[in-house]
């Protein structure tokens, strides 16, 4: 069933989106800052410049300083944002020579300005100034005393300077989002191409094309494309499977149908009632054996069909139990009045298996009949259960040597002393309608391939074996199941 969990193009869009928000936020942060550190460069140095415009003033009379502030000093203040701009021109002992700062130089500051050129940000009746100071040496003049130069205004041009800056920054980032959300989009649709390319080279198949994709498709999608093969080639193989069963099974199915019909035509056109008992008894024959491979091949679909749901749900099985009462029930027949069909001794207590109880006697009624079918009367049939020691089994899909878990296993075995089956022949022996070149029963070649799916379904493998000095072993292993989950 499938699922639909959102869209791709929605999440690539979505991570784009907070990766680029999150860059940006960066960015606008580190831009605001910028803006700042800027509009704080530019006016630091205008009050340096006019500091020092005012220094240049200063003069000397009678060992007094005298200044007339300079227009130009006042002009390297004045901005259009119309900030409030003040100086102060201080002599050796702190006092004012000339000034228009509404609050007095604070003595720290004029001592840290002693040593050198100093830039603070002060908050003196309730607003924000920037003031810049620094002591003019009094080489040349004839005092020697120093003064110091006093200059500041309040910080709104500064803001507005550096809100100036930052909007231009985020115009021009906001910009640069809106076209990366257009090459973006643009991006994904070119990106997203060799999906729709493969989606509607798919659609455009017929039903019943296997054939690999011809599709140029990127890296990414290599084993995407490579997975649709494997599965293309999964469905052709079983596609062909099916139509080989399906022929097959018309040739079984036609041959003693062919047979029956035969024998009726005859016994229509005789006149002889002994010769119409003869027909009707093999007419009898013929009908058991055709309904007896008619149902094997319904237990063949069936168990081919069957879902992995299905078999995940199967409940613990007595093996031994299940043993017992098939060989029972199989010894009783007058198909096992000529041979010895015995059971071997079994494990103490229950064996449990995760395993239908129809699908076990399906299993062992297979393997009993051929054993019966393919032996000469008289034969011996032995029938058996074997624990086995733990195997090793990877746990998942890596496999590797951390990941290895053990597995209990159990093995049940048929066994007889007939003539045995050719090595070359055995692995051949699985496949439906495949007899082994004996051509002296009335088998359909149909048992061995049930056990061998009824196996694979229950998580087992079929091993098939000589036994000595002559005979078959058939042996099927299936993994044991905890007790605790034992009903």
């Amino acid at each position: 069933m499938i699922e639909v969990a959102g869209s791709l193009k929605r999440r690539l869009a979505v991570w784009l989106l907070v990766t680029v928000t999150g860059l940006g936020a960066l960015l606008m942060i580190e831009a605001w800052v910028s803006s700042q550190r800027a509009a704080e460069r530019a006016y630091d140095s205008q009050l340096e410049a006019a500091a020092l415009t005012i220094a240049e003033a200063v003069q000397w009379e009678q060992g007094e300083p005298l200044i007339e502030v300079p227009a130009a000093a006042l002009q390297i203040l004045a901005t259009r944002h119309q900030e409030r701009v003040f100086y102060a021109v201080l002599d050796a002992d702190g006092e004012a020579v000339s000034a228009n700062l509404p609050f007095a130089i604070e003595p720290g500051w004029r001592e840290r300005a002693a040593a050198e050129p100093l830039a603070l940000t002060a908050r003196l009746d309730g607003e924000a100034w920037r003031l810049y100071g620094r002591e003019v040496d009094s080489a040349g003049w004839v005092s020697q005393e120093p003064v110091q130069v006093w200059v500041g205004h309040t910080r709104a041009g500064r803001m507005a300077l550096a809100d100036e800056l930052f909007e231009r920054t985020l115009t021009r980032f906001v910009a640069m989002v809106l076209l990366a959300g257009v090459l973006m989009a643009l991006a994904l649709r070119v990106a997203l191409g060799p999906m729709r390319r493969l989606r509607r080279v798919l659609r455009r198949r017929d039903a019943d094309d296997m054939r690999p994709l011809d599709a140029r498709v990127p890296e990414e999608m290599r084993e995407l494309a490579q997975t649709l093969d494997h599965l293309f080639a999964r469905q052709r193989q079983s596609r062909e499977a099916l139509l080989r069963f399906t022929a097959d099974a018309s040739h079984q199915l036609k041959t003693p149908l062919a047979g029956l019909q035969s024998v009726s035509e005859l016994a229509l056109a005789s006149e002889e009632p002994a010769e119409w008992r003869a027909a009707l008894s093999a007419v009898h024959e013929g009908a058991g054996r055709t309904s007896r491979l008619a149902g094997q091949l319904l237990s063949l679909a069936r168990l081919r069909h069957l879902g992995e749901a299905e078999a995940e749900a199967v409940a613990p099985l007595d093996l031994a139990a299940a043993l017992r009462e098939t060989l029972l029930d199989w010894a009783g027949r007058e198909a096992a009045r000529d041979h010895d069909l015995g059971l071997a001794e079994l494990p103490a207590g229950p064996v449990w298996v995760r395993a239908e109880g129809w699908a076990i006697r399906e299993l062992l009624g297979n393997l009993i009949d051929n054993a019966l079918r393919y032996t000469p009367p008289g034969s011996v049939i032995t029938l058996g259960l074997e624990r086995l020691g733990g195997l090793e089994v990877p746990k998942g899909l890596e496999g590797g040597d951390q990941d290895r878990e053990r597995v209990d296993e159990v093995a049940l075995f048929v066994e007889d002393d007939g003539p045995g089956v050719a090595e070359e022949v055995r692995e051949r022996l699985l496949r439906p309608f495949e007899r082994g070149g004996r051509q002296d029963t009335d088998g359909s070649g149909l048992g061995l391939s049930i056990v061998d799916s009824i196996a694979r379904r229950l998580g087992g493998r079929l091993v098939l074996a000589a036994r000595e000095p002559h005979g078959l072993v058939v042996r099927l292993h299936l993994p044991l199941c905890d007790p605790e989950e034992a009903p």
